[in-house]
C-alpha cells in the first residue's frame, strides 16, 4: 500500500453526495471537491477473479461511480465478445472501450470499431513458431476469435472466456486480425519472449486467477499499448490524462497504468506494476476494485 492510500480513511458524505473517503493534510481531514472522469478497467485479476464473473459488491460500485457522473471503460487484452462486451455494456452501455490491449476500440452501442490490423507477415510467422513448437495459438479480430487446436489449454481458455469452444481455421475470421496470442505453461514463457525476439510487434504476456500457471503471451502492432489508447480514449471525452483512473494488475497493465493521472495496482498485481502504480488496493478476491472506485470519488 503506497503513503497516500494508507491516509484513506475518512468518509466525509456530504460533500460528493455518497460514501466519499477523503484524505488528511497537515492532520486535518479535507474533504472531496471532484471526482474523475474516468476510469479504465482491467478484467481478468481486476475485475473478476477465478470466479469469472464481477460480485454483486463490484457491480454496486460501479454503479454508484455513474451514478456520481463517472465513465467507466473496460481496458483489457480480451476481445469484445462473449461475457466480455457484456460487462462492457453494463459498466457504460454507450460508450468506447478498450479491447486487445489497445489494438481496438470498440462502441458497445453502435458497434463501431477502431482498429489497428497486425502485420500478416507476423502473423505468419507466429503461426510458424506456434506448429514447429506444438503451442496454442489464437487468432483475433475485434470481436472474434478462431483456435485450431483440441487441447486443454484451448478449451480451456475458451471457458474462461466464457464462449463455446469451437475448432476453426484463421480463414474463418472476416475481419482484420488485431491482435494473436499464444497460451503456453508458464514455464514456457521464456522460450515464447525468444522465438518473438526482433519480430515488429507489441509483445506483452499476462496471467489470468482463472488458469494459474498458464501464460498468455499477446502480440500486437508496434506501439499498440493500453497506454495509447487510454490517451486516445480520453481525447474523445475531452479529458486530460490526469483526470483518469487505470486499475489494473498484469503486465499488459504496466504503461496504462503509468499514463494515467491515477494508476491503480490490486493487492495480486505483479511486483513491477505496484511499484509504478500511485495506489494499491485489495486483492481481486477481496473486492479491490470496489476500493479503488471509491477512491477514484475523491482524488
Amino acid at each position: 500500500m503506497t503513503e497516500a492510500s494508507s491516509l484513506l480513511r475518512f468518509v466525509f458524505r456530504p460533500f460528493c453526495g455518497g460514501d466519499c473517503v477523503g484524505h488528511e493534510q497537515g492532520g486535518l481531514a479535507v474533504p472531496c471537491s471532484s471526482v474523475l472522469g474516468l476510469v479504465c478497467i482491467d478484467v481478468d485479476g481486476t475485475l473478476v477473479g477465478p470466479s469469472h464473473e464481477p460480485t454483486d459488491a463490484v457491480w454496486r460500485a460501479t454503479a454508484a461511480a455513474v451514478a456520481r457522473g463517472q465513465h467507466l471503460a473496460l481496458s483489457t487484452g480480451r476481445g469484445a465478445f462473449g461475457p466480455t462486451i457484456g460487462f462492457a455494456r453494463r459498466l457504460d452501455p454507450d460508450g468506447w472501450h478498450i479491447f486487445h490491449n489497445g489494438a481496438a476500440l470498440v462502441h458497445s452501442s453502435t458497434g463501431e470499431q477502431q482498429v489497428q490490423p497486425l502485420d500478416g507477415a507476423v502473423v505468419e510467422f507466429c503461426g510458424g513458431v506456434a506448429e514447429r513448437n506444438g503451442w496454442v495459438i489464437e487468432y483475433y479480430s475485434a470481436d472474434d476469435y478462431t483456435v485450431d487446436s483440441f487441447t486443454d489449454l484451448a478449451v480451456g481458455h475458451a471457458q474462461l472466456l466464457g464462449v463455446a469452444h469451437v475448432v476453426r481455421p484463421i480463414d474463418d475470421l472476416v475481419d482484420p486480425i488485431v491482435r494473436l496470442q499464444f497460451v503456453v505453461p508458464i514455464e514456457v514463457l521464456p522460450w515464447v519472449m525468444t522465438e518473438m525476439t526482433g519480430q515488429p510487434a507489441e509483445v506483452v504476456h499476462a496471467t489470468a486467477p482463472g488458469m494459474p500457471g498458464i501464460a498468455f503471451v499477446s502480440c500486437t502492432s508496434p506501439g499498440v499499448s493500453k497506454g495509447q489508447a487510454i490517451v486516445d480514449l480520453a481525447g474523445k471525452l475531452s479529458l486530460d490524462v490526469a483526470s483518469v483512473m487505470m486499475v489494473g494488475d498484469g503486465l499488459n497493465d504496466l504503461e496504462a497504468i503509468k499514463t494515467a493521472g491515477h494508476g491503480v495496482a490490486m493487492g495480486n498485481a505483479a511486483a513491477e506494476v505496484k511499484a509504478v502504480a500511485d495506489h494499491v488496493v485489495g486483492n481481486v478476491d477481496q473486492d479491490g476494485l470496489v476500493e479503488a472506485l471509491d477512491l477514484a470519488a475523491c482524488l
